[in-house]
C-alpha cells in the first residue's frame, strides 16, 4: 500500500479521524420553524400585556430582529450541510453515486451504477463515486476521501476492498483513494494519473460526466486485469501556422529568382530572334 495515499486504515480497525464529526446542521425547514416560533412568542407577549399599538410595532421590530439573528446564526450552517451530509451518510450498499454537486445527468448515473454494480459482483471491489462543489473541512480531496472511508467502514476488514472517487467541481480537482486491498490492486500509477490527468483535464472543460466515466473505466479495467484505456489527451491549444517563416521565404526566393530571370530572357530574346529571322528572309 502506498504511503502517500494511505486512507488511515490500520490493522484491526480504522484510524480515528483527527476531526470529530460535527452535529448535522439544521435543515431549512427547522430554521423556518424557529423563526415562526420566535415571532409568535414576541407578538403574544405584546397582546397579553394589552400594550399600545406602538408596543405592537416594537414587538414586530423585535420579531424581525430575532428572525435576522436566527438567520445569521443557526441557518448559516446550512451552506456547509452538503459536505457534512456526505460524512453523515450511512454505509452505502445499493447506490454507487453520491452526486452532491448535481453535475451528472441521469443516463450517466444509470450507466455508472450498472458498471460499478457489475464490478463488485465480478471482483468484490466496490467503488463509490462522490461529487461535491467545495471542501470546507478538509485540505484536499484525498483527505476527504479517506474520511469518507473511515466513516462508512469502521474496520479494516470491511473497508479494505472499498474505494472512493472524489470530484470537487469548484476546485477542478479530485482523488481516488480507498482501503489497503483496493489501493494495492489499483496502484499508485493509476491513482496519480487519475488525480493529475483525468480529473483536472476534463473538469477544466466542464466535462464532469466524462470526468467520472473515464476515471471509472480505468479503475474497472485495472481491477479486472484488462488494459488501461489511459488518460485523456490534453488539448495543447496550438494553432496551425498559415504564414511562412523567414527561412521558408528566403528559400522560396532563392528558387523563384532564377525562374523569373529565365522567363525574362525568353520574353525578350525569343521575339528578337524571330524578328531577325524575318528581316533576313526579306
Amino acid at each position: 500500500m502506498s504511503g502517500s495515499h494511505a486512507c488511515g486504515l490500520q490493522t484491526g480497525q480504522l484510524r480515528c479521524s483527527p476531526y470529530r464529526l460535527p452535529a448535522r446542521p439544521r435543515t431549512n425547514l427547522r430554521c423556518h420553524r424557529s423563526l415562526q416560533l420566535a415571532c409568535k412568542a414576541v407578538q403574544r407577549q405584546a397582546v397579553d400585556t394589552g400594550a399600545h399599538w406602538t408596543q405592537g410595532l416594537r414587538a414586530k421590530l423585535a420579531a424581525a430582529a430575532a428572525a435576522a439573528a436566527l438567520s445569521l446564526g443557526t441557518c448559516t450552517q446550512v451552506a456547509m450541510a452538503s459536505e457534512f451530509d456526505l460524512l453523515g451518510e450511512s454505509t452505502p450498499t445499493a447506490n454507487y453515486i453520491f452526486d452532491d454537486a448535481s453535475v451528472l445527468n441521469r443516463s450517466s448515473k444509470k450507466g455508472l451504477n450498472d458498471t460499478l454494480s457489475k464490478l463488485e459482483a465480478d471482483t468484490g471491489y466496490r467503488l463509490q463515486v462522490v461529487t461535491v462543489r467545495k471542501l470546507e473541512t478538509e485540505s484536499d480531496a484525498f483527505a476527504f476521501g479517506d474520511k469518507l472511508i473511515e466513516n462508512w467502514y469502521k474496520t479494516v476488514d470491511k473497508g479494505s476492498d472499498k474505494g472512493v472517487l472524489v470530484v470537487v467541481t469548484t476546485g477542478k480537482d479530485g482523488a481516488l483513494t480507498g482501503g489497503p486491498k483496493f489501493l494495492k490492486a489499483t496502484g499508485d500509477t493509476l491513482i496519480d494519473s487519475i488525480a493529475s490527468e483525468n480529473i483536472p483535464i476534463l473538469t477544466s472543460e466542464e466535462k464532469f460526466n466524462e470526468t467520472v466515466s473515464s476515471s471509472v473505466d480505468r479503475v474497472v479495467a485495472t481491477l479486472k486485469g484488462q488494459k488501461d484505456p489511459g488518460p485523456p489527451i490534453r488539448d495543447s491549444g496550438e494553432r496551425k501556422r498559415t504564414y511562412r517563416t523567414k527561412k521558408e521565404t528566403k528559400k522560396a526566393s532563392n528558387i523563384t529568382g532564377p525562374i523569373v530571370a529565365a522567363l525574362l530572357v525568353i520574353a525578350f530574346v525569343v521575339p528578337m530572334v524571330q524578328y531577325w529571322g524575318y528581316t533576313r528572309k526579306g
